[in-house]
C-alpha cells in the first residue's frame, strides 16, 4: 500500500503542479478568458487516461491466463522503462518546469482556443498515461486479493490534489528538484520490483525460461500471508521465493540505475571545468 500511495503522490503531484502553473500564469496574466479552453483540455486528459485504466483492467480480464502473464509482464517492463525516463526527465528540468510551461503558454495564447485546448491535454495527459499504466502495472504486481493497493493509489492522488492546491494558493512552498530527486530514488526501487514481478509474468507465460530455477525460497521465514510479508510485498514488490531471472534483472536494474540517478549532478561540469571546458551556469532553484 505504501508503495502505491507513493506511485499517486509523485505521479499526480507532477500533474498537479503543471496544472498550477498553467492556471496560476493566466490569472496572474489576466487572461482568465483562457481558462475554460485549458479547463477542458485537463479534463479531456484524466477522461483519457481513466480510460486507458480501464481498458487495462477489464480487457486483460477476457484473456486466457497465459495471455494475462503475457500482457502483465510486458506492460510491465514499459511502465519501467516510462517510469524510468520519467525520473530522470523530471529530476533534470524540475529547475525549469515554471519557465518552460509559460513559454508554450504564451505560444498557446497566440494561435488560439484549440492550441491551449491541445497544450493543457498534452502536458497533463502524457504525466496521466503514464500514471495509469504503471499504476496498473504495480497494482498488479502488489495485489493481494484486497482492495489496498487502489486505497493507497487513491490516497496518494488525493494528497497530491491537495498539495497542488496549497502551491496554487502560496501556503506552500517546494523546492521541487530535491522533492523529485528523494522521491524519484524511492520509485527507482518500486519500479526495479515491479520490472522483476514482470519477468516472472513472462516465466509464466513460457516466455522466459527458468520459473523453476528458484534462487532462494524463505516462504518458511517470511509467510507472503503474514503482515511483514504483505508489509515487504506492498513497499518493495518483494518475493519470498523469486527465480534467479528475477535476481538478476531486479539487481541489474536496480544497482545501475540508482547508482546513476543519485549521483551528483554537477559532476559532469566539474570534470569538464578540470580539462579547461567552459563551465555551464549554476541552476536556479525553481520553487512554486
Amino acid at each position: 500500500m505504501l508503495s502505491n500511495y507513493l506511485i499517486g503522490l509523485r505521479e499526480g503531484l507532477e500533474a498537479s503542479l503543471v496544472v498550477c502553473i498553467l492556471i496560476a500564469y493566466l490569472v496572474k496574466t489576466g487572461r482568465r478568458d483562457a481558462l475554460r479552453p485549458i479547463w477542458i483540455g485537463i479534463g479531456i486528459a484524466v477522461t483519457v487516461a481513466l480510460g486507458f485504466g480501464c481498458v487495462l483492467e477489464f480487457g486483460s480480464q477476457e484473456m486466457t491466463f497465459k495471455a494475462q502473464e503475457m500482457l502483465g509482464g510486458s506492460l510491465s517492463i514499459v511502465a519501467v522503462g516510462l517510469v524510468t525516463w520519467m525520473v530522470f526527465w523530471m529530476r533534470r528540468t524540475a529547475r525549469y518546469l515554471k519557465s518552460e510551461l509559460h513559454g508554450k503558454l504564451d505560444a498557446a495564447l497566440a494561435m488560439g482556443t484549440g492550441a491551449l485546448v491541445a497544450t493543457a491535454f498534452l502536458a497533463v495527459g502524457r504525466e496521466g498515461l503514464e500514471t495509469a499504466l504503471f499504476v496498473w502495472a504495480s497494482v498488479h504486481a502488489a495485489s493481494d486479493g484486497t482492495p489496498r493497493p487502489l486505497i493507497g493509489v487513491a490516497l496518494g492522488l488525493a494528497t497530491a490534489i491537495l498539495l497542488g492546491w496549497l502551491f496554487y494558493r502560496g501556503a506552500l512552498k517546494i523546492n521541487l528538484a530535491k522533492f523529485f530527486t528523494w522521491t524519484g530514488g524511492m520509485l527507482v526501487v518500486v519500479a526495479a520490483g515491479v520490472l522483476a514481478y514482470g519477468v516472472h509474468d513472462l516465466q509464466e507465460a513460457d516466455l522466459i525460461p527458468g520459473l523453476t530455477n528458484l534462487a532462494f525460497d524463505i516462504s518458511a521465514t517470511i509467510p507472503p500471508d503474514s503482515w511483514y510479508g504483505t508489509v515487504l510485498k506492498g513497499v518493495l514488490n518483494f518475493q519470498p521465493d523469486p527465480t534467479v531471472v528475477q535476481v538478476i534483472v531486479w539487481l541489474a536494474y536496480l544497482i545501475p540505475t540508482l547508482a546513476v540517478f543519485l549521483a551528483p549532478t554537477g559532476f559532469a561540469s566539474r570534470k569538464g571545468k578540470g580539462k579547461g571546458e567552459a563551465q555551464s551556469p549554476p541552476a536556479v532553484r525553481e520553487e512554486v
